[in-house]
């Protein structure tokens, strides 16, 4: 695959300048002057590497962000804060320059520059989706109907209008591409995810379709049962090789992000994560983290940890285990300031697995949706295409998996946690337990997706968290979560009055504590 990407030149064009009447152009040859056919590829591939969370922007926007929410790792250092719920304002308005200037405007000059019902045009919708999803769903109510558009204010839009949008282009676009001639490919050399397969580009806009309706469920029942009916009707992703995930490179600033900021050695494996993964005897503990560098132990720490904590010598990073050797491996001194630890930074960034449509299914499934099995096979078979997808692939071990009554255990840390919860593997006799393990396992199953994974720990209430050692925030005392993002400081002085107007459609107050429209419990 062809590992190119848009340059700076494309961008700027890209933001407000590509309409379908282009006025007198330079014909410099030495300048961009227009994008056409040959531009879109790059742009294309800009916006999905982009939108995905580069390298760019990952440690501030999502591992020190929504990883430590989703209390899938926990910080070994005090240099940062976010671990005890201290915003930093700045990172907030970062995660908008990913969507509003790396991505919206490359798929607007796109969607704008093609035929409505192309391949391209569809491609481009998607991915439109998946970008504005992840930003609506942190924030809440966003400027997104003219985004990208060539205007200085732009107006917030209410969540759930915003929703009604994704399924409105996602359905589209699933139309389109079904109605292509058989063996069409899209971008093929340039797509990152799927190299131009309209087939898994099909199964990843109804699986995303299909998260959706799952999210606007308790809000909106009704049009979440239609969404969802509609979307496993018409093909969702059902083994690993519909996997969604992003080729990585070492040019273009564009290697693995998880890989990048593990080199650093500033987080390890959180304790909520760690009761699970070990009470289970889960063999994906080995695999998504690696023993402690000194001590040869799955270590973890308990988030929120005070700082006074974070110098004892069992809480610093070299005691504690880092991420697993798919993204870093260990070499040289195990000392503090003799460890080398060498980041994989071309592995291929998971976007959305198989495994997470058959735990959407089973959740529908209880909900008497129709997801073409009961929710019992759907969800072992989440589990099973899980372990398949990390390479664990003997039958005997996952029947015993599948089968286990084992539940979390205390995961040894410096706090002597308890067990987080008791949640079985074994499918259980009541939905309220069902649910559990279905949000538990495929909680278990995104990793290392800590967006998605505190999205759906928001809106399902799964798995179970254990509460902060200490929390920085005086609107998020001990015994609560972090609900959302506020809205960006810049939006003050750029934005003020749409802002405004954006604030009042939250329907609480612009911190951490106000709950999204899908969040209703």
């Amino acid at each position: 695959m062809k590992r190119l990407f848009i340059y700076s030149a494309i961008v700027v064009f890209g933001l407000g300048s590509c309409t379908k009447d282009f006025d007198e152009l330079n014909t410099d040859p030495d300048n961009l002057t227009e994008v056409g056919a040959r531009e879109r590829p790059f742009m294309f591939a800009k916006a999905q590497s982009s939108s995905a969370m580069n390298r760019s922007f990952y440690q501030t926007v999502q591992n020190l962000g929504p990883d430590l929410y989703a209390q899938y790792f926990a910080l070994t250092t005090t240099s940062f804060r976010t671990d005890r719920y201290a915003l930093t304002p700045d990172w907030q308005r970062r995660f908008w320059t990913v969507v509003y200037v790396d991505t919206a405007p490359q798929l607007k000059s796109i969607m704008d520059n093609v035929e409505e019902d192309s391949g391209e045009g569809a491609l481009a919708n998607i991915l439109w989706v998946y970008a504005f999803h992840r930003l609506t769903d942190q924030f809440g109510p966003i400027p997104y109907f003219q985004a990208a558009e060539p205007i200085d204010v732009i107006p917030y839009d209410p969540m759930d209008k915003i929703y009604d949008d994704f399924f409105v282009r996602l359905t589209k676009a699933v139309e389109a591409l079904k109605a292509l001639p058989a063996g069409t490919t899209v971008y093929q050399g340039y797509d990152l995810m799927y190299d131009g397969n309209l087939d898994n580009w099909i199964r990843f806009a109804n699986s995303l379709r299909l998260r959706l309706a799952l999210r606007i469920s308790k809000v909106d029942p009704e049009r979440a049962k239609t969404e969802a009916e509609a979307a496993v009707a018409s093909g969702v992703m059902e083994d690993n090789g519909h996997n969604a995930s992003l080729a990585k490179a070492l040019e273009g600033n564009d290697t693995n992000g998880l890989a990048q900021v593990a080199m650093w050695n500033e987080f390890a494996m959180s304790s909520t994560i760690a009761s699970y993964l070990k009470g289970y005897e889960d063999p994906r503990l080995g695999i998504y983290f690696q023993p402690s560098a000194n001590g040869d132990q799955f270590n973890s720490l308990r988030n929120g940890i005070t700082t006074t904590d974070l110098g004892v010598s069992r809480n610093q990073a070299n005691a504690n285990s880092n991420v697993g050797e798919y993204w870093v491996a260990y070499s040289g001194s195990t000392e503090a300031d003799n460890l080398v630890i060498e980041g994989n930074l071309t592995q291929r960034q998971q976007v959305m697995c198989a495994a997470e449509s058959y735990f959407l299914r089973a959740e529908g499934a209880l909900n008497g949706w129709n997801m073409g099995a009961d929710a019992k096979s759907l969800y072992e078979d989440g589990i099973r295409m899980s372990l398949a997808q990390w390479e664990v692939r003997d039958e005997d071990a996952i029947a015993v998996y599948l089968t286990t009554t084992n539940t979390p255990v205390a995961p040894g840390d410096y706090h002597e946690s308890p067990a987080v919860a008791s949640t079985p593997v074994i499918w259980a006799a009541t939905e309220a337990t069902q649910r559990e393990q279905i949000g538990v396992q495929k909680w278990l199953a995104i990793f290392p997706d800590g967006m998605e994974a505190w999205t759906e720990f928001r809106r399902s209430g799964f798995p179970k968290m254990y509460d902060l050692i200490q929390s920085e925030n005086a609107d998020l005392p001990i015994g609560t979560f972090i609900k959302r993002m506020p809205f960006p400081l810049t939006e003050e002085t750029s934005n003020m009055e749409e802002l405004t107007k954006g604030r009042a459609l939250l329907g609480g107050e612009d911190n951490a504590a106000t709950t999204l429209w899908w969040d209703i419990d």
